[in-house]
């Protein structure tokens, strides 16, 4: 479905009046996560086009977080009902749920924002869901009766999961870097030979002004992709809360039908747009300079062979990482000059970084996800 396809039809819908004050809150922690997700991942959008000093960082982050925001115009919303209903079963999702999975999620957006690591908030969100998802659904059992560690206990935590939709997001760990290596390295061999007989400062002012185009054309693929796993975030919160309160808030629509309300695509891409006018400085000198040094050309190879890789996964309405994607479509520009141009103890640190980031979040979930129960129970 697509942003001018439902925009009426799903505008107003919701008497958000209506829904208890911790489906409020969870609504407001969700766009918290939003703005961290755009200050985190702004680094992504802005590194190359600030490192190759085609644009001051003010100016960059004015350019993505625009491009960032108009992103629902040109989307379809795939990736929202992939993220909604592809990673955990519905039925499952309580307010603890939600809550564990969000701070799960921004704790390690901080955390890593503070190293200066550039991970996946993404996957940090994905890692949250399966963590709380788990921990609630094995808790639930064994109040229910279940022994720990049977075979029925176990079956619950499998049933509380939706495999395919994880599958899918766990080889695109994989896939979308090298895609985007691919993609990166593709781009540049053909640039560079298209242009072997150019005079270098010709070529410096052609892709200084190309690089606008591939930064526009990133950030449009990064806020496409992105702001849709907040979205889809709410809209199992929603669907949740209609379960819980028939009727109480969407007199007359069909939950199990129920598609992202359009002012929640728009509160999304906001959130997300000033997350990325705060910049994310710590992570911009990781991806611009510490892993190869770009110039104009490079930067534009590598935000066009990212850029490629985000729409055409949007397309397939596929989760993945723009961490990861824009990381590989750099290693992959550095390696066409010569592998050694890529720094790359600096690289596999980035890796280990994202090897640890859905067990990470997943862990701070679950715990979160214990404690929001037990002080359930105790109130």
């Amino acid at each position: 479905m697509h942003f001018f396809e439902t925009v009426g039809k799903n505008f107003g819908n919701i008497d958000y009046t209506a829904l208890p004050w911790v489906v409020l809150g969870l609504i407001g922690l969700a766009l918290v996560f939003d703005f961290l997700n755009g200050l985190h991942d702004a680094a992504n959008s802005i590194a190359t086009v600030v490192s190759t000093r085609v644009l001051t960082p003010q100016q960059a982050v004015m350019w993505a977080a625009f491009f960032n925001f108009i992103a629902f115009l040109v989307f379809n919303l795939s990736v929202a009902g992939t993220i909604g209903k592809g990673i955990i079963e519905p039925r499952i999702v309580t307010n603890s749920v939600i809550a564990g999975t969000l701070i799960g999620a921004c704790a390690w957006n901080i955390l890593t924002w503070y190293w200066g690591l550039p991970t996946s908030s993404s996957h940090a969100l994905i890692g949250g869901l399966v963590g709380a998802a788990l921990v609630h659904t094995g808790c639930k059992a064994a109040a229910d009766g279940v022994p720990v560690f049977s075979a029925d206990w176990f079956t619950a935590l499998s049933d509380s999961l939706v495999w395919w939709g994880i599958l899918k997001t766990c080889v695109f760990i994989i896939i979308a870097p090298l895609l985007g290596l691919t993609m990166g390295l593709g781009i540049a061999i053909a640039v560079y030979w298209i242009f072997r007989h150019a005079r270098p400062r010709n070529v410096d002012t052609i892709f200084r002004r190309g690089q606008l185009l591939s930064a526009a054309l990133y950030s449009l693929g990064h806020g496409g992709n992105d702001a849709q796993k907040t979205m889809g975030i709410i809209l199992v919160l929603l669907m949740a809360a209609a379960a819980n309160t028939p009727g109480a808030f969407a007199e007359g629509l069909d939950t199990k039908k129920l598609e992202v309300p359009t002012e929640v695509v728009l509160a999304c891409h906001l959130a997300m747009g000033i997350g990325t006018l705060m910049g994310g400085w710590r992570i911009v000198k990781t991806m611009g300079q510490r892993i190869i040094k770009l110039r104009p050309v490079d930067g534009f190879c590598a935000e066009s062979g990212a850029a490629f890789t985000l729409i055409l996964t949007l397309f397939g309405g596929i989760p993945v990482s723009t961490t990861h994607t824009i990381t590989g479509s750099i290693v992959g520009v550095g390696s066409v000059k010569r592998l050694s141009a890529v720094r790359w103890g600096v690289a596999g640190r980035v890796v280990w970084a994202w090897v640890f980031t859905i067990p990470g979040a997943a862990i701070v979930a679950a715990v979160s996800v214990l404690l929001f129960e037990w002080l359930e129970r105790m109130i």
